[in-house]
């Protein structure tokens, strides 16, 4: 049967232009349908806007840290219109980027909505169009949790469209979304408070990291109320009323809402080419990426196994190389480095210690220090924290975790070392870079505990 398309990628984002662009360079004929913008959400509505309005937020700590040093300056009121001005022309210069990049590759391009009619057949805005294999890549959104009033709150999309900083700002959720947001508003002069229903933020981190950030967050002013949710969402004028389980009520300005996002699989028609979802509703694939059905492949936040931007381009490209490019492998979904840009950042690859104890002992090492700037501004809550996590027996770093400026930068450096099986007396004999903090990653000599030994005490800092 001859079909218009060899690979139809449904899915503008950063993991279906890459399958896309890499496929066509193999020779396959390769279609594109993004029916929202090109870039997918990291570009237009997160990693990339997000990361803008993190840094508008440093310079003002920057502006006030100066004086410390000696310069004779004042900070002064925010415009963010300024900003929004500025980070929306990134953002578009960016977004075209992609769709230029898949045109020149030899892509075909359509500005539409993508649905399935079949296994190998699908309605692009209106058009009909076949193709051998079909990819999706529609990523994940974001979702309002399920009260009254839940309509009146904003999700984290919602940020980039904002016409002015609200005042007084409710976050709700303690993951990496709702962190950063908390971070950065509160950066450029809002009131903001978290709410969340754990004890501490960041599940699935590791603890002293999740403590650490909690810490350093109060200390800049951010209100962490844990241990609760809200019930209820209401209008008071121009205000929003939170009412919470504990029965207690805020009044605020803007309601953001932090709680997840789940794939985004709707109106694509999958039942019509019979593609299961499992219970969460993503895509299930197996070590290839394939659906249950054999020529329809997914990548990406819609199968919900790692949802990171670097890790569904890196699946995508693997994908296009076996598929078309005579070379069958897969991406490796171990030792991931990622990155919150909370105030301060973290940077995280591996295992946490909790994650270690389960596969037997690990030797523990950590440190806690004020870096050298901050000894000069007295800012508080700007400790740096590292953390090597040891396998015992084999002395392999299978985890290394950082809160601290530049964290995020020191650890894609990490995370090479992380992959490639190092073990602590590969950093050890390493020297390190003075001074810095990044030198304090080889040079932690003094075990802090054992985890994964039961009548060790597994919890507590280092002492400083």
């Amino acid at each position: 049967m001859s079909y218009d398309f060899d690979l139809f990628v449904i899915g503008g984002g950063s993991g279906g232009v890459r399958l896309a662009r890499i496929a066509a360079g193999h020779g396959a004929k390769v279609a594109v349908a993004e029916e929202r913008f090109w870039g997918g959400t990291c570009v237009n509505v997160g990693c990339v806007p997000k990361k803008l309005m993190v840094n508008a937020a440093e310079y003002g700590m920057w502006i006030e840290d100066a004086q410390a040093f000696g310069w004779d300056v004042a900070k002064g009121a925010h415009d963010w219109g300024v900003l929004k001005a500025k980070r929306d022309a990134e953002v578009a210069r960016l977004s075209a980027i992609y769709g230029r990049m898949l045109a020149g590759a030899g892509c075909t391009v359509f500005d539409a909505r993508a649905t399935f009619l079949d296994a190998n057949t699908l309605d692009v805005g209106g058009e009909r169009v076949t193709a051998s294999r079909i990819a999706v890549a529609t990523g994940g959104r974001a979702t309002r949790p399920d009260i009254p009033g839940a309509e009146l709150g904003l999700i984290s999309d919602d940020l980039f469209t904002l016409e002015a900083l609200p005042k007084r700002v409710a976050v709700i959720g303690a993951g990496y979304i709702a962190l950063e947001f908390a971070c950065l508003l509160r950066g450029l002069g809002a009131e903001v408070e978290v709410i969340f229903r754990g004890d501490l933020p960041l599940r699935g981190f590791d603890r002293d990291i999740r403590a650490g950030l909690m810490e350093a967050m109060t200390a800049q002013g951010i209100t962490m109320t844990a241990g609760t949710t809200p019930t209820r969402i209401s209008e008071m004028g121009d205000c929003k009323l939170v009412t919470l389980s504990t029965d207690f009520t805020r009044e605020v300005d803007a309601v953001f809402f932090c709680t997840g996002r789940i794939p985004n699989v709707q109106g694509l028609g999958l039942e019509a080419a019979g593609i299961a979802l499992d219970p969460r509703g993503a895509i299930p694939v197996d070590e290839a990426h394939a659906t249950n059905v054999g020529n329809i492949f997914a990548i990406g936040d819609v199968t919900d196994r790692l949802n990171l931007t670097p890790m569904a381009t890196a699946v995508g490209h693997a994908l296009a190389d076996t598929l078309y490019g005579g070379n069958p492998r897969a991406a490796s979904y171990d030792n991931v480095p990622t990155a919150v840009f909370t105030s301060p950042p973290i940077g995280t690859v591996g295992l946490t210690e909790a994650q270690a104890a389960e596969r037997g002992p690990a030797d523990i090492y950590l440190t806690r220090f004020t870096p050298m700037r901050h000894a000069i501004t007295g800012r508080e809550g700007r400790k740096t924290l590292m953390k090597l996590v040891v396998e015992q027996s084999t002395q392999r770093i299978l985890g290394a975790h950082m809160l601290g400026e530049d964290a995020a930068e020191i650890m894609q450096g990490i995370g090479i070392a992380v992959a490639m099986g190092a073990t602590k007396q590969d950093f050890d004999r390493t020297i390190g870079i003075h001074p810095t903090a990044a030198e304090e990653f080889v040079t932690l000599r003094t075990r802090t505990r054992v985890a994964g030994v039961p009548e060790v005490p597994a919890h507590g800092y280092a002492a400083e």
